[in-house]
């Protein structure tokens, strides 16, 4: 048995969460319902125009949020990253470990500069637009990477977005080859279309020969395949994972288990905030697989979990909502 379940790598950023309209959205000229890489400047102009007091903080980042969801429903995560010391590097350096989440930040030298931030926008149809400034993030690198946890857990888990930076994506690379070398399952996120689109010879390169597991939405699997229907696209992506799952919303999941296809249904709930979703249903997904649930079983607890996520604002559930939703699953 291996001492991790789940060993996550990924941009390591403290969520600032806020309710804008759609007017906020137009005035300012952000991408509606993308991420955005901005500069520091750009980010504090859109916070100097909200209503700093409702604005929440939380540690985040895609790989960090699956990885936490992973430790809530009882796993063993570890989480390689890099923050700076200060007030934001804090935050999220507490969040992991008051849930219990081993990370590399107590081997390294917390890097100079601030720590990465997203700001999550939230508009009135529940869609979550962000502008990300990666911080000290952008220096990711193979010094932060642990081949001692890589070695003792069972799945990698490789968050798409850096590899926008050239120092984070061979940190991607690294982890993916450490991985292979050691018998250690691999996982991907394609984490957004817009990345996609801009960098699919970098995904092409991380991918190689294939990846034991893919996680994509649909926009994400008609962006990478190249194709305009979602038919094609799941049979285009078997020639580069052996098993994946695309989240289709409110349509629930399409899971393809290296033989056959499973369907997902959705749980009916009322979207107020999408943010987190993605990284929820891999959390859970990944939990369930490595604790004795098949594809399906955990396929159901991911739509549960994720479904409890997008019926409220943040990307993350309460220790309470999680206990509720393993009593309810089993």
């Amino acid at each position: 048995m291996k001492k991790y379940d789940v060993y996550g790598i990924g941009n390591a950023l403290v969520d600032l969460e806020a309710k804008v309209t759609d007017q906020f959205i137009e005035k300012f000229e952000v991408p509606k319902g993308l991420m955005t890489l901005v500069d520091d400047d750009h980010q504090r102009k859109l916070i100097e125009a909200m209503d700093k007091t409702d604005i929440k903080k939380k540690s985040g980042g895609s790989a960090g949020n699956t990885v936490i969801a992973v430790s809530q429903f009882g796993g063993n995560a570890f989480y390689s990253c890099k923050i700076s010391s200060d007030e934001y590097g804090e935050i999220f350096n507490k969040d992991l470990k008051d849930l219990g989440i081993a990370t590399n930040l107590d081997d390294i030298d917390l890097g100079d500069g601030p720590t990465g931030r997203c700001l999550v926008m939230i508009t009135e149809d529940a869609d979550r637009t962000m502008n990300t400034f990666l911080g000290v993030s952008v220096n990711l690198s193979v010094n932060e990477v642990d081949e001692d946890a890589i070695r003792a857990s069972e799945y990698v888990y490789l968050e798409g977005y850096p590899v926008t930076s050239e120092s984070a994506f061979e940190a991607l690379k690294y982890t993916k080859k450490i991985a292979e070398e050691a018998g250690v399952k691999t996982s991907l996120t394609l984490s957004d279309p817009s990345i996609v689109k801009a960098f699919k010879s970098q995904f092409v390169e991380l991918i190689g020969a294939s990846v034991d597991l893919l996680f994509c939405n649909e926009d994400e699997a008609l962006e990478f395949t190249g194709t305009d229907n979602l038919m094609d696209a799941r049979e285009a992506l078997k020639k580069d994972a052996k098993r994946f799952v695309i989240t289709q919303g409110a349509n629930g999941a399409m899971i393809f288990d290296g033989d056959t296809f499973i369907d997902i249904e959705p749980y009916k709930v009322q979207a107020v905030d999408t943010n987190g979703a993605g990284d929820m249903f891999a959390g859970a997904f990944l939990y369930g697989i490595t604790n004795g649930l098949g594809f399906a079983g955990a396929g159901k607890l991911a739509s549960l979990a994720s479904s409890r996520v997008v019926s409220q604002y943040g990307p993350r559930l309460e220790k309470s909502e999680v206990e509720e939703i393993i009593k309810r699953f089993h």
